[in-house]
């Protein structure tokens, strides 16, 4: 009978430490969208009404060595949600900025974007 309480007993601590261990590991769960702009994009806004509704025309994630094609059209705002990698814009007239990880930008209406480059660099 004493050996069926041990064997009981230990079931019941086993029990434990397995509700414990489901309980205490952390859980996973997506980064917040920055105005409608999911981890891991850049995403690009028309106006100022479309940023605070978080409805952005298009949005960028693939890393690449040359520059994608952005529609050439002003842009408003511009969103960088990654984390670690920075995003260059290529601006109509051929210049362009560095966009660093987890900001934005705005810009006004005589700007353009025409390109953008992300790369895995951290830093500008």
């Amino acid at each position: 009978m004493e050996s069926v309480r041990k064997v009981a007993a230990l079931a019941s601590v086993g029990l434990a430490v397995a509700a414990l261990s489901a309980t205490a590991a952390p859980t996973a769960h997506a980064e917040p969208a920055t105005h409608g702009c999911p981890y891991p994009y850049v995403c690009f806004y028309v106006d100022e009404h479309a940023y605070e509704a978080g409805t952005p025309v298009t949005k960028y994630r693939d890393i690449t060595s040359g520059y994608q094609t952005v529609r050439s059209r002003p842009h408003y705002h511009v969103v960088n949600t990654r984390d670690d990698d920075v995003a260059y814009l290529r601006l109509q007239d051929g210049t362009s900025i560095c966009l660093p990880p987890d900001n934005e930008t705005v810009f006004s209406s005589a700007y353009s974007v025409t390109g953008i480059r992300i790369s895995t660099s951290s830093t500008c």
